[in-house]
């Protein structure tokens, strides 16, 4: 006959099945450094030229703010919805549902066109090896269209590792890390010590940009960069302590402002600044082909392959986790909550969430060039983060204010820190929010038109709005009432042959 422990194993034994390590596993994926320097830089380039290294150091400061505050309220208050239930407790239910609103939305976006780019390494891999068409049809890396067709097989297969459990995800993610990231500093290395173009020290110096409208938009574009690594907070009911998720998040933090540093000043020393910028979404491929000869060349385009396919599968987990956070408090339907009975992760949701994604890109195939998409996509996701982060660290401030009176040292980490990054945050937010608004004068499906680049958030917050207003008035989502998630412990979820193998707490 089972243990009462078999029968009722409770949301504290899954705790213990993730650490630190986990926790670095799945925020480093979602933050996928490979990808960012790979398709990224390059787009960086056109709005600060050869001070993109600057720009990323400058960006790391209000993000540091964040994840301090993050990791604060975490030791507070341990919750897979992370901000979504830190901000409606300390802000208001309000705020709080938007916070967690467009780290959904944001979620499901950048992966429809981390699909697309997914698909776009695969198709360069068989160009590669010569395969460059199919019954007449031309496997073009830089057509939307046929990018997202093969990206679509790819979310299928990470949505399908992602329901199985978080455990086996990270150790697949580990191993994908361990390459991509030997990869990476191996040819940055070589192109920081053989690149032709001289260095200066005007590449870290964030006054030579040539305008605040290109700092801003290159500052919302750089913290779209750092974004991932609050991922390691999206999986507390299943991590051993809170602390871990907080050690996780920021070991990766800082590992990824050495990695962005390493690559923007690596790809200066071998591209100039026009090279870069038309190179766009292959520039890694094109660093590899300039620094060895194949096969040794196909090195860097691999370890782009393994971080699109790594960051494709740590967007599903914490996406479907922050909507599970979500449910429970009847803020979103009950689908959300469904846990599988084997693996104990939130399937319905982890599916839903890859169809919507799948959808998403099928529509964005109207815009026909790939790298057209990624920068309208960005600075969608750009301005969203940018908002539920200074939320975040708006709501540490607010409720951690009384430590004013407790010193120097807990005033400036709880409260002076928190506010001054979400300050900087909703600065930048609102001057380029002010700089689309009036760029242009008609609209165009472009990501040059400022209207455009709008529209976008301004429909994700407004249908944010709506499915609130159905909660409250509908659903009558106890949320809106106390502004105060469901504890993290309210949910069961069941062991798999390892967890159940744990000790428990009390045996230490």
């Amino acid at each position: 006959m089972p243990s009462a422990v078999q029968q009722d194993p409770g949301p504290a034994r899954m705790r213990r099945s993730l650490g630190v390590k986990d926790g670095v596993a799945i925020a480093a994926s979602s933050t996928a450094a490979t990808t960012s320097i790979g398709i990224g830089m390059g787009t960086l380039a056109a709005y600060t030229g050869r001070q993109t290294p600057a720009l990323l150091l400058l960006a790391f400061v209000p993000i540091l703010g964040i994840a301090l505050s993050y990791a604060r309220l975490n030791r507070t208050e341990p919750n897979c919805g992370s901000g979504y239930t830190w901000v409606g407790r300390s802000i208001g239910p309000w705020p709080g549902f938007l916070t967690g609103w467009v780290v959904l939305v944001g979620n499901v976006i950048f992966m429809a066109y981390t699909g697309a780019v997914t698909g776009s390494v695969v198709l360069q891999f068989l160009n590669k090896m010569g395969l460059r068409s199919v019954g007449g049809l031309r496997l073009d890396p830089s057509s939307t269209g046929i990018s997202t067709a093969v990206g679509l097989v790819a979310l299928v297969l990470v949505t399908v590792t992602a329901i199985t459990g978080v455990r086996a995800a990270t150790r697949l993610q580990i191993w994908l890390l361990v390459f991509e990231y030997a990869v990476l500093l191996l040819f940055c290395g070589y192109a920081l010590a053989v690149g032709d173009q001289p260095f200066s020290m005007s590449w870290l110096n964030p006054f030579e940009i040539s305008s605040p409208q290109a700092l801003a938009q290159g500052m919302v574009l750089a913290v779209f960069f750092y974004w991932g690594w609050d991922a390691a907070f999206s999986v507390n009911e299943e991590t051993r302590s809170s602390t871990d998720a907080a050690r996780g998040g920021l070991i990766a933090l800082v590992a990824m402002l050495g990695l962005f540093l390493i690559g923007a000043l690596a790809f200066q020393r071998v591209m100039s600044t026009g090279e870069l910028i038309h190179n766009g979404p292959q520039a890694l491929t094109f660093l590899g082909s300039a620094l060895a000869p194949e096969p040794w060349a196909s090195l860097p385009l691999a370890a782009l392959m393994c971080s699109a396919f790594a960051s494709l599968q740590s967007s599903v987990i914490p996406t479907a986790r922050g909507a599970l956070a979500m449910a429970r408090d009847r803020t979103l339907g009950p689908m959300w909550q469904r846990v599988h009975p084997r693996y104990g992760s939130p399937a319905v949701g982890t599916l839903v969430v890859m169809a919507l994604a799948a959808l998403l890109a099928v529509l964005a195939v109207g815009i026909p060039q790939l790298n057209d998409m990624i920068l309208t996509a960005v600075n969608s996701i750009g301005l969203t983060v940018a908002l539920y982060y200074g939320l975040t660290a708006l709501a540490c401030a607010v409720r951690f204010r009384g430590s004013l009176r407790g010193g120097a040292v807990r005033a400036l980490r709880d409260v002076l820190v928190p506010a001054v990054s979400a300050l900087t945050l909703f600065g930048l937010g609102g001057y380029l929010v002010w700089d689309y608004a009036t760029m242009s004068d008609h609209f165009e499906a472009s990501p040059d038109n400022g209207w455009f680049m709008l529209l976008l958030p301004a429909l994700f917050i407004a249908l944010g709005l709506a499915t609130a207003a159905w909660a409250k008035w509908v659903r009558r989502a106890p949320y809106f009432h106390t502004g105060r998630g469901t504890d993290a412990d309210a949910i069961s979820l069941p062991m798999d042959a390892e967890t159940a193998a744990l000790p428990s707490p009390s045996e230490g």
